[in-house]
């Protein structure tokens, strides 16, 4: 054999396509001309690199090789394993490494089905809907495929012609020393294709904006910031891709009466002063119906009383929250003569002079308890 294509990899004959690969990077990046500018050794080290891989990464070519001592059965040399092929190769090898930078080296256009946007929607929900869940219809504005061209931006019947530029590869390629770069080709944005004579309809865009309505099911139990997602009603695909996704995001407006902590619900019940000293019942609202709480006789205001599973359903699981009810004294703004003469006659009763004030009353007590303290 005139050049020992495994030598040159350093790999034995048994070696697999992986290890060929592997070899072919390691050595590739060690002598390129770009690491060892004026190295005229490293140079022809690396051409000779690229064309034993060049020869043994294509199946055919490895078979008359093994058999003849060239790649293609006949002459010795670069023999259809040249230096002609080293963009493909180099391209396979490092596309991934460079493609990001540098455009796709093996020139396949970019133009490919790409999915559509995402689209967010803010929700507003009274709490009872909240609680209980809801169906809703919204009015989602975004851009579809326009229903006249279908999405191709071209009139009926007509079709987009090849860019000339490209020659449909939606590339351009750039040679520069041994590098073969390929960029988006400006002249037709990397489709392949330019629109000689655009839809009507959308001008050639091929999407249209429109109002579309979604139903929507608000399970039961959800809270501000929940987002509920649903799958497709987002903008639509370029290029035959996929539609995005919707994103409601749900903001549970406050309720006059209660206040929500978790699963959880609070309020705040007025009892008369009555009520609080002889006891009694009081009808209490909840979400959804009124419930009978029981009240002791001599509450005081601020006791709170805990009706279970008056609450909240738990989001995604099985229970409910509970309510916590909080009675205050309501104080009557006006009286008759009657009911003063009453109350007034209960304080004497009861050995409160009330016409002293509040500090009057605190000296009192200092006063009382500094007494007891001397008959100790």
């Amino acid at each position: 054999m005139a050049k020992d294509y495994y030598n040159t990899l350093g790999v034995e004959k048994s070696a697999n396509d992986a290890d060929l690969k592997k070899a072919y990077r390691k050595l590739a990046l060690q002598y390129h001309p770009d690491r060892n500018p004026g190295d005229n050794a490293a140079e022809d080290k690396f051409k000779e690199v690229n064309e034993a891989y060049a020869c043994l990464s294509d199946s055919q070519k490895r078979a008359n090789y093994d058999q003849f001592g060239t790649a293609d059965g006949a002459g010795a040399g670069f023999g259809g394993a040249g230096f002609g092929d080293f963009s493909s190769n180099f391209g396979d090898i490092f596309g991934d490494m460079f493609g990001d930078i540098f455009g796709d080296f093996s020139g396949r256009s970019r133009s490919r089905p790409s999915k559509g946007s995402d689209l967010r929607y803010d929700l507003e929900l009274n709490l009872k809907d909240a609680v209980f869940g809801t169906e809703q219809e919204i009015k989602i504005p975004r851009m579809e495929n326009c229903s006249a061209c279908s999405g191709s931006g071209s009139k009926p019947g007509s079709s987009p012609s090849t860019c000339q530029t490209c020659g449909g590869t939606g590339q351009t390629k750039l040679q520069q020393g041994f590098f073969m770069i390929s960029r988006t080709c400006g002249n037709c944005g990397g489709a392949g294709q330019i629109i000689t004579d655009p839809c009507t309809k959308c001008r050639g865009q091929g999407k249209l904006r429109k109002e579309r309505v979604v139903t929507l099911k608000v399970p039961a139990g959800v809270d501000t910031g929940i987002r509920l997602r649903v799958t497709g009603e987002g903008e639509s695909g370029s290029q035959g891709g996929p539609p995005g996704d919707l994103y409601v995001v749900l903001n549970v407006s406050p309720h006059p009466f209660f206040k929500r902590k978790g699963n959880d619900l609070l309020c705040e019940v007025p009892i008369s002063f009555v009520q609080a000293c002889l006891g009694g019942e009081v009808e209490v609202p909840t979400i959804d119906e009124n419930a009978t709480v029981r009240i002791p006789a001599g509450t005081p205001s601020g006791r709170v009383f805990h009706l279970r599973g008056k609450g909240i359903p738990k989001l995604g699981g099985y229970g409910k929250g509970d309510q916590f009810v909080t009675v205050f004294i309501d104080v009557p703004k006006k009286m008759t003569t009657r009911q003063k003469e009453i109350l007034t006659e209960f304080a004497e009763i009861s050995g409160d002079d009330i016409s002293k004030g509040f500090m009057d009353k605190i000296k009192d007590m200092f006063h009382h308890h500094h007494q007891q303290k001397e008959a100790k």
